[in-house]
């Protein structure tokens, strides 16, 4: 089977699925697998109770766990050359922005563009879409805590900001994906498809449209 991409890394909102999705391709490609692992940092909880207060030192420690997380998977690895990840650094800036003051943004960002140019790029990067309703929806599924209270004007903002970053930019393919009405957990016909169109295509680099039916 040939492989388009060798390092894909799976964006999107909160809720929407990526460690799902991406664990169940590096379970079929026996990949590397890269997870945030977003239980380790000190300030999550407080920040959903005291955005202001906890907001820039969430942030801090997010871009120095992913920097570090990234750069320890940087070499090839010769027996798994394929490598899913569910998050990609310039998630760091894109809630920095939703969550900062522009004062504390201006020196995230210092520090930032610092860690970029030495943080393992992807090939690709595949984004799922979903509604605010659906997000909220598999936020009270999983029954984390401290996103409960999570408005949809914050989930709102958050995807508008990935979709603004996404547009701009001209690094790589980002291959949009509306999984509002796709269930590639419990239907495997659909995730088969989504699994053809991700590994089995070339696209151009800046955003295109996947379309499942």
């Amino acid at each position: 089977m040939s492989m388009s991409y060798n390092f894909i890394a799976i964006e999107g909102n909160i809720g929407v699925g990526k460690t799902t999705l991406a664990k169940k391709l590096s379970k079929d490609y026996r990949s590397r697998l890269i997870l945030e692992e977003f239980s380790n940092n000190p300030f999550l909880s407080e920040f959903y109770n005291s955005p202001e207060k906890n907001a820039f030192s969430l942030e801090l420690f997010f871009m120095a766990e992913r920097y570090y997380q990234l750069n320890k998977n940087k070499e090839y690895d010769l027996f798994h050359p394929i490598t899913f990840s569910d998050y990609f650094f310039i998630k760091s800036k894109i809630f920095a922005q939703n969550n900062l003051t522009s004062n504390e943004l201006n020196l995230f960002n210092r520090l930032f563009d610092i860690m970029l140019p030495s943080v393992i790029k992807p090939d690709c990067i595949l984004y799922l879409y979903s509604s605010i309703f659906n997000l909220q929806k598999n936020i009270s599924h999983r029954g984390r805590d401290y996103e409960q209270n999570i408005s949809s004007k914050y989930l709102q903002d958050i995807q508008e900001r990935y979709l603004d970053y996404f547009k701009k930019q001209k690094d790589y393919p980002v291959l949009l994906l509306d999984v509002t009405d796709i269930d590639f957990v419990h239907d495997q016909i659909m995730y088969e498809k989504i699994k053809e169109s991700i590994m089995q295509r070339e696209y151009k680099i800046g955003i295109n449209q996947i379309t499942i039916k």
